[in-house]
């Protein structure tokens, strides 16, 4: 299940974590083009992002409270665009965020509350089915059902 762990990310991946400091989006694209790992603050739009997705390892997406959902949004923009690095969701993230969350994209999680690891199985396990489309594979019951 969770790849790895440490006292502050989650990972679901198995390569080794990104210990370069994230730079942020303006510092990014102005100044520090070769750095390779990014923060977006909630509301800075990830597409600034996609000429340079080749050369990320890391982007880390600021969630400053568990209702401000443009995270979701930024997450599921990069993945579709093919971005293949790690993506972390950092800040005021929830166990029963993190499904949908790793359906949009997100595979490394550094929340600002520990997250206890059975409630995070249960979480992860609780839906056989989903209900919308999202940047994973998942089928959605619609379709499913109706083809």
């Amino acid at each position: 299940m969770v790849e790895s762990a440490t006292e502050t990310t989650l990972r679901f991946r198995d390569d080794e974590p990104h210990d370069e400091p994230a730079v942020t989006l303006d510092a990014f694209l102005a100044e520090q083009t070769n750095a390779t790992a990014v923060r977006l603050e909630a509301g800075e739009d990830a597409r600034a992002l996609l000429p340079y997705l080749d050369r990320l390892a890391l982007v880390e997406v600021s969630f400053p409270t568990f209702r401000d959902g443009r995270g979701y949004s930024a997450g599921r923009v990069l993945r579709e665009a093919g971005y293949t690095g790690e993506l972390r969701a950092q800040g005021d993230v929830l166990v029963d965020q993190l499904p949908l969350m790793r359906r949009c994209g997100f595979d490394s999680f550094a929340p600002q509350a520990e997250i206890d690891g059975e409630a995070l199985r249960r979480s992860l396990d609780r839906y056989d089915f989903r209900y919308q489309a999202a940047a994973d594979a998942a089928v959605p019951v619609w379709k499913l059902r109706h083809g």
